[in-house]
Formats: C-alpha cells, sequence, structure tokens
C-alpha cells in the first residue's frame, strides 16, 4: 500500500486529483471511519492519505506498517528535524520515499538536510556533521566550494523543474507593491512601539543570553508588524483602523466592480477578521479560510469559490497557502509581507498555476516607513539562499541578531 502525508487543508485535494487520474487505485482517507482497520488492512492498490498532524498523533500505527510508497507533499512541514511531526515521517518504513516541496529551503539549510533525511537517510550525515561541514560554511561564510560539493551530493536525488519549465503556456504574473501612507496618528503610534521595542530589546541584549534576545527581538519585530497591518491588532483600545484597512477596502471594491475575483492572504487571523468588516458592510460576498476549518469544510468552500461562489477569497497564509486549487481568481493580494518570500510565492501559486486562463495580479500592501519595506527588501537575500543550492546561483546569509535589531532602528 501507499501513504500519503499532506497538510489538513490539501488532503481533500489529493483524494479528489487521485480518483480523477488514477480511477483503479482505492482512495482512504484518515480519520474516518475505522482507523485501525484502514491501516491494518492497507494492501496492494490502496492509498492511504493522512495529515501531518494525525500522523504525529497515531506514529507507532503507521511505523509498525510496511509500506511500498511513501509521499510527503509539502515536505517543508517536516524541515525542523526535532520536531515530533518529523520524526514520525523519519520512522516510517517504506520501499521508496518521495518529498514534494515548492519551498524546500525557507529559511536555513538545516531544513534541507530534515528533507533528506527523510527522503535519503544517512546521504547528508547527522545534522552537527551537517551544520560544520556545510551549513556554517555556506550561511555564514559563503563558502563557495561547500556550496558546490553540497549540491553534488543531492543532485543525483533531486528533480527541479521550474514553473516556466513545466507550463509554458501560463498567462503572465504581474507583481505590484502598493505603498499605504499611514494617517499621523498612526504613525505616531506605530514609532511609540519602535522606540518601547528598541528599548526592551537593548535590555535583552544587555541580559547577556544570546539565544534569548534574539527571541526577544523576534517578538518585538512582530508586534511593529501587526501594529504596521492595523494599529487595533497592537493596541486594541486605538480609536479608528488603520489606512492599510481603508486601502484594502477601496482595493477589494474596484477589484469586484470590475468583475475579477481576489485571493486575500495574511499571516495574521485577527487582521483577516478586521479585513472582513468592510466586505460585510459593502455587502461583498467572500469565501474564508484558516487554521480552525474543519478538512471537509476547507474543500467545500475552495469547491464553492471556484464555482463562482464569492468574489472573494481570505485566507490565513499558513493554512492555505499551499496545495490549493483556486484559478478562478486573477488577482492575488498580500496584504502584510511575511519573512519567507517563498511562503508568499506559494500562495501565489494558489492562482497563477495549471488551468489559469488569464494573466495574474499580484498586490503587496506596504506600509511606509515601517519594518515592512525592510521584510521586503531581505527577500532577494532569502532567495539567493534557496538558488545557491537547488540552482546556480551564491549563497546568501542570513540575518543576524544585529541585523534584525537594524529592522527595528529602521536602518
Amino acid at each position: 500500500p501507499a501513504l500519503v502525508i499532506a497538510p489538513t487543508s490539501v488532503c481533500g485535494n489529493w483524494m479528489a486529483e487521485a480518483l480523477r487520474f488514477a480511477p483503479s487505485l482505492t482512495l482512504h482517507l484518515y480519520g474516518e471511519g475505522d482507523r485501525d482497520a484502514m491501516v491494518s488492512k492497507a494492501a496492494a492498490f490502496d492509498v492511504v492519505v493522512i495529515s501531518y498532524t494525525l500522523l504525529q498523533q497515531g506514529g507507532e500505527r503507521f511505523s509498525g506498517k510496511p509500506w511500498h510508497t511513501v509521499i510527503a507533499d509539502e515536505a517543508q512541514a517536516i524541515k525542523n528535524a526535532t520536531a515530533k511531526r518529523s520524526q514520525a515521517a523519519f520512522e516510517l518504513q517504506a520501499d521508496f520515499r518521495l518529498a514534494l516541496s515548492g519551498t524546500p529551503v525557507e529559511n536555513r539549510l538545516a531544513e534541507l538536510w530534515s528533507i533528506m533525511r527523510f527522503v535519503n537517510p544517512g546521504l547528508l550525515g547527522t545534522l552537527p556533521k551537517f551544520n560544520e561541514r556545510f551549513a556554517n560554511r555556506i550561511e555564514r561564510d559563503r563558502d563557495r566550494a561547500a556550496q558546490q560539493m553540497l549540491r553534488r551530493l543531492i543532485g543525483p536525488f533531486l528533480l527541479r523543474r521550474t514553473k516556466t519549465q513545466v507550463l509554458q503556456e501560463l498567462p503572465p504574473r504581474t507583481e505590484l507593491v502598493i505603498e499605504v501612507a499611514p494617517e499621523p496618528a498612526e504613525a505616531a503610534h506605530y514609532e511609540a512601539l519602535r522606540r518601547q521595542a528598541m528599548t526592551e530589546a537593548a535590555m535583552a541584549l544587555q541580559s547577556g543570553a544570546s539565544g534569548q534576545a534574539r527571541m526577544n527581538i523576534l517578538a518585538q519585530l512582530t508586534r511593529l508588524r501587526r501594529a504596521a497591518c492595523d494599529p487595533r491588532l497592537a493596541t486594541a483600545e486605538f480609536p479608528t483602523h488603520g489606512a492599510k484597512v481603508q486601502a484594502f477596502s477601496e482595493l477589494a471594491s474596484e477589484l469586484v466592480a470590475n468583475g475579477h475575483k481576489a485571493l486575500i492572504f495574511s499571516q495574521f487571523v485577527d487582521f483577516l477578521s478586521i479585513l472582513r468588516q468592510p466586505l460585510d458592510a459593502a455587502g461583498i460576498s467572500y469565501q474564508y479560510l484558516d487554521g480552525s476549518t474543519p478538512a471537509a469544510e476547507r474543500t467545500r468552500r475552495v469547491a464553492a469559490f471556484q464555482a463562482g461562489e464569492g468574489d472573494l477569497f481570505l485566507i490565513s497564509l499558513k493554512a492555505g497557502g499551499f496545495g490549493l486549487n483556486l484559478t478562478a481568481a486573477d488577482y492575488v493580494l498580500i496584504t502584510d509581507p511575511w519573512w519567507n518570500p517563498a511562503a508568499e510565492d506559494q500562495a501565489m501559486g494558489r492562482a497563477h498555476r495549471m488551468g489559469q486562463l488569464r494573466p495574474v495580479t499580484v498586490y503587496r500592501l506596504v506600509s511606509k516607513g515601517t519594518v515592512e519595506e525592510q521584510i521586503v527588501g531581505m527577500h532577494n537575500d532569502k532567495r539567493a539562499l534557496a538558488e545557491s543550492i537547488l540552482g546556480e546561483g551564491d549563497a546568501a546569509s542570513l540575518p543576524s541578531t544585529e541585523e534584525l535589531l537594524a529592522l527595528i532602528r529602521g536602518s
């Protein structure tokens, strides 16, 4: 039997596509019916589809079963080798393993080690040895010899195809940044938070615990990012909505009035709740998806949007930024830039993919004078890191604690 592991939001898509392209297979969605019997009785031509969460919960049941094929879809889900879900995937017995990912390196090369540990255990040695031989030398020292050696090691086990290679007929995608100028009160509120963040970050650095100081700085940056979306996300009693909400409302109304459908992405679920308010007031129909949406309901809402129910689809970046087919939309709005540009690329790919017949336009809403401007500027360095190993580019280093602190400073 075969086992497919995928994010919850993608499991329904695996069921539908497998039934469409491989009708001779018998598909089982784990979680429905008798779970023990589904696994124990699985045999040739049976395919069990399971979410990473349920695999983690029922690890022993699956590790004790010999599988012919195991597929890890959106394999960046196991990028942290110490996480329980990754450990559950590592313990599976399989004759053949396949990891599918559009973002195998999101932040650090250790993520690539974890995915290769699943696909080909032992190829890259232990994680400490990998860090010593490759990760530290590439990320910190930009050692081209180490970069080339790692590329040669993984090359025979890697099939990389870019979207333009596979889908030459795909319509063009245009990306535009919309700069949103905060109102004076909002700008003053953000500046007060920034100065407070600087003070707290400095105190954390003086404590001498570098790891804790870095976590503190990241927490301060998250608060600033939330304030850049809407001041009420950082200060609940702030009296009015932010300029970005107004800009979104105007843009959404314009798109709908001109017959377009759009996907709306945010990392922050509570910001999506705020964005729903002007849509409800204007009578604009939409679908909604976040991490709390049940799997069956996710599948229903995706199908409904594709069938024309709803002009907009509001989606949390983590819950729906990958694996979904939403080609009914020809616009994508990234309402808050994410640290990792690969996650944004995945989100755009929900509309810009096979089956899309119209040009796709992507808008990024960026608050002027905030950390969002600098995050967008960091994207090229992160893309270069992945390209240095998977393609032909040179390695780029990742932000140090001092560089993160510079984001708070605004320099």
